[in-house]
């Protein structure tokens, strides 16, 4: 479980870094593609993390 959240957590700081202040829509798209399948991750939950991506905040804590 541990490596999944770990695996998570640097996907999310990649996109961070790579899609911030993009639309909405355009970092959903990268997240759905580019995360690790991880059970319970929901696509509200993805959608508030694209959100953040969009504004310019990582939410990834790294």
């Amino acid at each position: 479980m541990h490596d999944t959240e770990e695996a998570l957590f640097r996907a999310v700081h990649g996109i961070a870094g790579r899609f911030a202040g993009q639309p909405v829509p355009v970092v959903m798209d990268a997240l759905l593609r580019h995360l690790p399948k991880a059970p319970g991750l929901e696509v509200a939950e993805i959608r508030k993390i694209a959100e953040e991506i969009s504004v310019g905040r990582d939410p990834s804590g790294l």
